[in-house]
This record gives C-alpha cells, sequence and structure tokens, in this order.
C-alpha cells in the first residue's frame, strides 16, 4: 500500500464528541500506527477525500533547478512535438519569494538553456567590472591579488538580485506551457506499492494549532508523476526523508553547510561603483571559524548595494551569533565608509551547502531525482551554486525525456527509474567543477584555519587545478561540532547602533515574514525536554543565537522555577539552520501553509 493517510471522522457515544482517526497504512513498517485525537468542533460534513491529479513531470520547488528542469522538458517536447504536461509546485506565494542569494551569477548554464537570453529580457543587468578580495582585521584591510584562475575570479559574470532572475525563469516556463502553482507547499511523498515514488501531496490548510479543522479546512492536493523532482533548495525537507528511504547518503560524507545572512541597502550616489564586487575573509570571526563577507554594487536604476556574511555551521562556540557577527562587520572602516548615510531596506537568511563533491548523495531513485541545491552542487570557494543548480536541472530533463515519452519505458518500478541523469552528471562540467575545488573547504579544518588553508588554495588549487591525488574529508555533522559552553568564552557583541548595525526583531521585519497564526507548528521538537536538559545545560541554548531570526528564546516558567523553549514560529525565514545546527538534533523543520514564510522582493 501507498504512503496516504486514511481520515475517518466518527461520533463517539462513549465519549459525546467527534473523534479524529488517523491510519498511516504501511509505510515501510510491518505495524499500523493508529492515532486517536479528542476535537469537539469538528465541522459536519468536512470531506476528507484528497483529490488526485496525473502529470507526467511532477517537480517540488520552484528555484533556479526545479524551473530549468521544467523549462528543458518543455523545449524538448516543443522540438519533438510530443505532448508532456509538467507541474511545479512552490511553497512561496510567488516564484522568487523565497529565493535568497548574493549574487553573482556565472552565465554559463543560461547561455545553455537560452542562448538568447538578452532578447529576452532576462534582469541582468549588472556585469562585475571591479574585483577586489580582503583579509580583513579589526581595523585595517589587507588586499588580496585576484588572480586569474582563482575560484573567486569575477570575470564575466553578472551581480544579480537572485529573485528577479527566477521570477523571470518562471515566465519564461510559463511561455512554455509549464504549470505552475505557487503557494503550494509539497508536504508528503507518495509511494507506489512497489517502494517506488509515485509523487506527492500539498499539506493541509485550514487546520487550527490543536490540530481541529477550521471552517476553512481543505485537504491538500495529490500530484501523481512517471517521475517527480526534488529541487527544494538546501537541507529539504522531503529530502531528508528519502535520504533515509532510499539510503542515498550510505556512500558519501554528511553534508556540511553554512548560513548566509543578507541585506539590501540605498546608499549615497557619490560611494556606488555599479559592477564592483566586494569579498573579505577574516575580521570578526578568529581564524578557526569559516566564513567571509561580500558587499555587491548593482546597477538597477538606484545605487543599491546588496551585501552579506557567510558562517561556516561547523563552528565550535555556542555563544558565536552569526546574525552579530554580521552587523558587526558592517562597522570595519572599510566597510562603514560605504553604508555610512545609506538606508536599508531588506533583510533575509539561508543556509547553504558546503560539502561539495565529498558530500554528494546518490540523486537518483525509483520515481525521482534530486536536483539542485537539494543534493548540494555549490561551487563553495566560488561561491556560487545557481548555475550548476540550473544544469542540474537540464540534465535531469534530458534524462528524463525520452523515458516519460517512450511507449514502452521499460521500467522494473512503477515510478520511473532514471539513473542516465547521475551518469550524464558525471559526465558533464558540474562534475569536474566540483572535483576540482573539493579539496578547499576541507582544508580549512588545521591549526592555522583560514591561513592554512588559503595557503593550500594557492598551492595546490592555483598550481596544480584540484588534481592533487587525495581527497579531503570534512570534520563531520555540523550539530556535533559544539563545545560544551564551560569551554568556551562568551562573546561580547556591540550594541547596535541603528545606523550600520541592527537588532534582530527589526531585521526580520524587513524580510515580510508572516505566518498564519492559528496553525500546526510547523518547528517541531521532537523530545520536548531536550532544550532545557541538554541544549541549555551543556551548551547555553545555542538556539537563541543561531537562529537569524528570534524564533527560539528560553524563558521563565510560569511558575517562576526553571526556564522553557519558547518557540515564536511566526518570525521563521525557512532558512533551516536550527534543523541543522540543533546539537540535539531534536528539531524538525517541515512545511507550513503554503505562502507562509518571506516575502523576499529581489534577494
Amino acid at each position: 500500500m501507498c504512503l496516504w493517510k486514511i481520515l475517518v471522522v466518527l461520533q463517539c457515544p462513549s465519549m459525546g464528541c467527534c473523534c479524529k482517526l488517523t491510519l498511516m497504512s504501511k509505510l515501510q513498517v510491518s505495524t499500523f500506527d493508529i492515532q486517536i485525537v479528542q476535537h469537539t468542533n469538528i465541522p459536519v460534513g468536512v470531506e476528507m477525500e484528497r483529490f488526485a491529479d496525473e502529470a507526467d513531470v511532477v517537480i517540488v520547488g520552484g528555484g533556479p533547478a526545479g524551473l530549468s528542469a521544467a523549462i528543458r522538458l518543455k523545449q524538448l517536447a516543443k522540438e519533438q512535438e510530443k505532448e508532456l504536461r509538467v507541474c511545479l509546485v512552490e511553497k512561496a506565494s510567488q516564484i522568487g519569494a523565497h529565493t535568497l542569494s548574493g549574487a553573482c551569477l556565472e552565465p554559463s548554464a543560461l547561455n545553455e538553456l537560452f542562448p538568447d537570453w538578452k532578447e529576452r529580457g532576462a534582469p541582468l543587468n549588472t556585469p562585475v567590472t571591479e574585483d577586489l578580495f580582503s583579509i580583513l582585521t579589526e581595523k585595517y584591510r589587507i588586499p588580496v591579488p585576484m588572480l586569474p584562475g582563482l575560484p573567486m575570479n569575477n570575470h564575466g559574470n553578472y551581480i544579480v538580485r537572485l529573485g528577479h532572475f527566477v521570477h523571470w525563469l518562471g515566465e519564461q516556463a510559463e511561455e512554455l506551457g509549464v504549470e505552475i502553482y505557487p503557494g503550494y507547499a509539497a508536504a508528503e511523498v507518495l509511494f507506489h506499492e512497489d517502494g517506488s515514488v509515485k509523487g506527492i501531496a500539498t499539506n493541509d490548510v485550514g487546520i487550527a494549532k490543536d490540530g481541529s479543522p477550521k471552517d476553512v479546512f481543505e485537504r491538500g492536493m495529490e500530484l501523481h508523476a512517471k517521475v517527480t523532482l526534488f529541487g527544494e533548495g538546501c537541507h529539504g525537507h522531503l529530502a531528508k526523508q528519502l535520504y533515509r528511504q532510499f539510503n542515498l547518503r550510505e556512500n558519501c560524507e554528511p553534508q556540511t553547510y553554512a548560513i548566509g545572512l543578507k541585506e539590501l541597502w540605498v546608499i549615497d550616489e557619490k560611494k556606488w561603483r555599479p559592477g564592483r564586487v566586494e569579498h573579505s575573509v577574516g575580521w570578526p570571526l578568529n581564524r578557526n571559524t569559516y566564513g567571509g563577507s561580500f558587499l555587491y554594487h548593482l546597477n538597477e536604476g538606484e545605487p543599491l548595494v546588496a551585501l552579506g556574511f557567510v558562517v561556516g555551521l561547523d563552528y565550535t562556540n555556542p555563544y558565536l551569533s552569526p546574525f552579530r557577527e554580521f552587523q558587526r562587520w558592517k562597522h570595519h572602516p572599510f566597510v562603514a565608509k560605504t553604508l555610512e548615510g545609506g538606508d536599508r531596506i531588506a533583510y533575509g537568511a539561508r543556509a547553504l551547502n558546503e560539502g561539495g563533491y565529498q558530500c554528494l548523495p546518490k540523486v537518483t531513485f525509483p520515481g525521482g531525482m534530486l536536483i539542485g541545491c537539494s543534493p548540494g552542487f555549490m561551487n563553495v570557494p566560488k561561491i556560487k551554486g545557481t548555475h550548476t543548480a540550473m544544469k542540474s536541472g537540464m540534465l535531469a530533463a534530458e534524462a528524463i525525456f525520452p523515458k516519460v515519452t517512450a511507449e514502452d519505458p521499460a521500467s522494473e518500478t512503477a515510478g520511473l527509474h532514471i539513473p542516465e541523469y547521475e551518469d550524464n552528471l558525471k559526465k558533464s562540467w558540474i562534475w569536474k567543477e566540483l572535483y576540482a575545488v573539493r579539496n578547499i573547504r576541507p582544508s580549512f579544518h588545521n591549526y592555522f584555519g583560514l591561513y592554512g588553508g588559503m595557503v593550500y588554495t594557492g598551492v595546490f588549487y592555483w598550481i596544480l587545478r584540484g588534481k592533487e591525488p587525495w581527497t579531503l574529508k570534512h570534520a563531520g555533522l555540523d550539530s556535533a561540532q559544539l563545545k560544551p559552553a564551560k569551554e568556551c568564552t562568551p562573546i561580547e557583541y556591540p550594541k547596535p547602533d541603528g545606523k550600520l548595525s541592527f537588532d534582530l526583531l527589526s531585521s526580520v521585519a524587513l524580510s515580510g515574514t508572516n505566518h498564519e497564526g492559528d496553525q500546526p507548528p510547523h518547528l517541531t521538537l521532537k523530545d520536548d525536554s531536550i532544550p532545557v536538559a541538554n541544549n541549555l545545560a551543556i551548551y547555553d541554548g545555542p538556539e537563541q543565537r543561531f537562529c537569524p531570526a528570534g524564533v527560539y528564546e528560553y524563558v521563565p516558567l510560569e511558575t517562576g522555577e526553571g526556564m522553557r523553549l519558547q518557540i515564536n514560529a511566526q518570525n521563521c525565514v525557512h532558512c533551516k539552520t536550527c534543523d541543522i545546527k540543533d546539537p540535539s538534533q531534536n528539531i524538525n523543520w517541515v512545511v507550513p501553509e503554503g505562502s507562509g514564510g518571506p516575502a523576499y522582493n529581489g534577494l
């Protein structure tokens, strides 16, 4: 049987109330889980059947990978005069509203997808004209020459607002006939009886916090397909299930991550240098904490700069706050001179994959594939993943098309298994690019930290181009890297001045984040006792510092004795950092109702 929830509403004479019986059928286990939840307000006549629809291909996620896959499928269908139904679901209220990146775009994949992208009006308005790289001390800047061939060289790239670029991709997809459904969150993977993926189901909406259906309750929708692509972005919650279901991470290292925080500013026009790209490492982080900054001057008709700070989530000090490191960095003299007199107009945050080649999982399985930043195709030294994400979606489409349009696809499972996608990946420039830089990020794990990693990059990458006959390993799970608080020194952060640096809640307000208040929590705890007993007792509550949106805080119990973890889920910007960095791995991020979350405008 497949992964379906059968919901029955019945009157319980013995209890004098309505109950909801939830029966989970054979979810790869030998027994049934039955939950009976007491409710007193279930509306009479609530429709419990879930509508199902069929497509040839279903895509989860309206980012660069998902949209590129959808576009390429429809391009092939048009070229070969084939009928092909492609449906794409996206949890944001509109395409691009949950997209956040630097972003400095390498146009290689775009050139392949749309050679005429300039004529089509792609929003690539700012070619890179100047490239600066710095090592920062507390008060000074040490310039580093940007030699040709180094990963950070941005000659030929474009500074973009990725949300706008993704929105444009969505328009191109719709023109080709792709069915796009924004505001629908894929909450569940559906399976055939043989265990292959059947499709996805969107979540039910109109459910109150206590689990009872409200007057506006609607069941989610099932989308079935011959093959389903999962392009949820970094640390997708459905991908987590698929890793376990198909043992996709059996032959790779655990993924390692970073958190990226970003702001958009309007600055004094006299300080504006359209096309200028600035990157830095060093202060305010110590040499053993991986991270760095970016500051990009956009050419969007007004003096805009995009700036941000990235911190590797393998950091060890539980007192570190990525948000407050970002705010402190803006006070460096080299940075402050650009921002002084300007106005901050947007804020957001997102986790990103940093594991690279060593951490790539198996990406094909019966009925489905992983594309984009979900498996982790980001080139970390370049700080770029859009071009690789797009290319992975295109390669997936090219492997899928002949199979889904064949009269006899010759598949051993009901959901098509297409291993050719992974074969094509390994023959592509994605694989070559990630293999060449595979040792740069893990080379940071040495006594000299940042400086040892920079020396390694200069010697082994710039000279040998990644041809060294060894592959370094990462440190392991990011959640296992924190040291107990008693072994670490608390970090004293300066108070925000309201001009260059700001507090957390006023920052979250600029993200446009909103969630329906009366709905089940999408930030769930496996064990309510663990935060206080473990995270607070041992690590001094790191979730209240690593979250970039003020979701987690420890507050006194109502009795006045002891503390409890309060979760302000309405603040969540969907960055996934809590699910990644929680040292107890007790937090599980799941999708809220569709359209909830941030409302980024070109971040």
